[in-house]
């Protein structure tokens, strides 16, 4: 695996410009900002799921390119969503914009989001993958429009389903069901349908167990600001599950606070609501939900599996969606 990810990190490094080649300072630090993301790490899942996939169907020839490219995807996404979720923290630094200009960092994101097509076009990535991109980042963006549309219309009137409906478009379909898909067709050939099925209920397990990490991860691990998600006021499972059983007077409280922007929030009222969650089982009980969401996709992903011609790298593919929901970080 390790070889596997520094193949895809080498062709996403290839795609970035370098900051000792630019005509100008300003464009020296403009490739400074499109690097700064990938520079930083990350575990490469999606990237390595499509390389696996393709080993697993048996031709992985055109499948670097898109390992890459969403990679690229990844990164210019979480650019934006740092910028419109206000947030302090990224993979152990801080967000972009919070060392450049929001403007600066959003055009940064842009760029990348350029760089991952022409990886694409360059590679001559066929028809059906290039379909499968625009697919991917209409999918992830109207998931995203209804996280921030509740956060910004105050919206607590939320159920399980209103929030699984959420991140399997936000989260879901681009971490588990488009790097599955985007792998058999990388080898010439039609996804299976248990891609979309159970790669949806995979990915909303794997965006729950993210949610209970960000209450209660180690923070040297997690990589990100822990309880971020209250103060950006983030609608998680384990947030609604917490409010639908709250008593009256707490929950008025909770609501009170989860309405303020970020820098009306006061870190004692944030550390309160961080306790009572805790307090509360909620994030038991979601990651209990993880769990039986998790069991029986996982069931469905290793049959599919099974019939492909290269059973170690369908072995390898398999550990790695199993990993998505057993993480500690």
């Amino acid at each position: 695996m390790k070889e596997l990810v520094e193949s895809i990190r080498n062709k996403v490094f290839e795609a970035l410009p370098e900051p000792a080649r630019a005509s100008r300072p300003e464009l020296a630090e403009y490739a400074r900002m499109l690097r700064e993301y990938p520079q930083r790490g990350g575990k490469m899942l999606r990237g390595a799921l499509v390389l696996l996939t393709a080993r697993a169907y048996g031709s992985d020839e055109a499948a670097l390119a898109v390992a890459a490219a969403i990679e690229l995807f990844q990164n210019w996404v979480l650019i934006h969503d740092d910028i419109e979720d206000d947030s302090e923290e990224r993979r152990g630094g801080p967000a972009l914009q919070r060392l450049w200009p929001l403007p600066l960092a959003l055009n940064a994101g842009d760029g990348l989001h350029a760089l991952m097509w022409r990886v694409l076009v360059e590679a001559g990535a066929r028809r059906k993958i290039m379909q499968e991109f625009v697919r991917l980042i209409e999918t992830t963006a109207a998931g995203q429009h209804l996280d921030l549309s509740w956060v910004q219309q105050g919206r607590f009137d939320l159920n399980a389903d209103d929030y699984l409906e959420m991140v399997r478009k936000k989260a879901a379909y681009y971490t588990a069901v488009a790097p599955l898909r985007l792998g058999a067709l990388a080898a010439g050939q039609l996804p299976h349908l248990s891609f979309t099925s159970a790669g949806l209920d995979l990915g909303a397990a794997f965006q729950i167990i993210d949610d209970a990490l960000n209450l209660e991860g180690d923070p040297a691990e997690y990589g990100k600001e822990i309880a971020g998600d209250l103060w950006e006021g983030k609608r998680t499972l384990i947030l609604i599950d917490y409010l639908s059983n709250a008593p009256a007077q707490e929950r008025e409280r909770a609501e009170e606070l989860l309405r303020l922007p970020r820098a009306q929030k006061e870190a004692a009222e944030v550390a309160w609501l961080h306790e009572r969650i805790l307090a509360s089982g909620a994030v038991g009980r979601a990651r209990r939900t993880a769990e039986q969401l998790a069991a029986p996709a996982l069931e469905e992903l290793q049959e599919v599996f099974a019939t492909l011609p290269n059973p170690e790298a369908a072995r390898q593919a398999i550990d790695l969606l199993s990993g998505l929901v057993e993480r500690r970080a």
